[in-house]
Parts: structure tokens; C-alpha cells; sequence
């Protein structure tokens, strides 16, 4: 209790710092953050897309019944595509 005491009592009498941060650092953190955020995001239309990507597959093998529903089938692995 009394570390926390002294540790506030020295950060409330702290005089603020006069540091330059230049240009780089900020570029840095929003790089770090645009990726963050795109990595996200296509992370999330992956995961959108992924029903419409399995209904698209089921409609085309509706309309092509000879062809394999999944072209990893290992019972067609050895036919060649049509």
C-alpha cells in the first residue's frame, strides 16, 4: 500500500517531460494500426463470404451433376477435369 501511495504521490508532482517525438514514431503507429484494421477486416470478409462461397459450389454441382462436388475427393482424385 505504501508503494502505491509513493508511486502516485510521485507521479501527481512530476513535472511533464520535454521530449520531441518525431514524425517517424506516428507513422509507425498507424501503420501498426492500418494493418491491424485490415487484417481484421479480411479476416471478417473471409468469414462472411465462406456460406456464399458453399452455396455458389452446391448450385454449380445442381447444375453439373457428373462433376465432384469438392475437387480434393479423394475418390476423384485420379479423373481429370472436363
Amino acid at each position: 500500500m505504501i508503494r502505491i501511495s509513493l508511486l502516485l504521490l510521485l507521479a501527481a508532482v512530476s513535472s511533464p517531460a520535454a521530449a520531441y517525438i518525431g514524425p517517424g514514431s506516428g507513422i509507425s503507429l498507424l501503420s501498426g494500426i492500418w494493418t491491424v484494421l485490415v487484417g481484421f477486416v479480411l479476416v471478417l470478409a473471409a468469414i462472411l463470404f465462406w456460406p456464399i462461397r458453399y452455396l455458389i459450389r452446391r448450385l454449380r454441382a445442381k447444375k453439373n451433376p457428373g462433376r465432384a462436388e469438392d475437387t480434393n475427393d479423394p475418390a476423384h482424385a485420379g479423373r481429370d477435369n472436363e
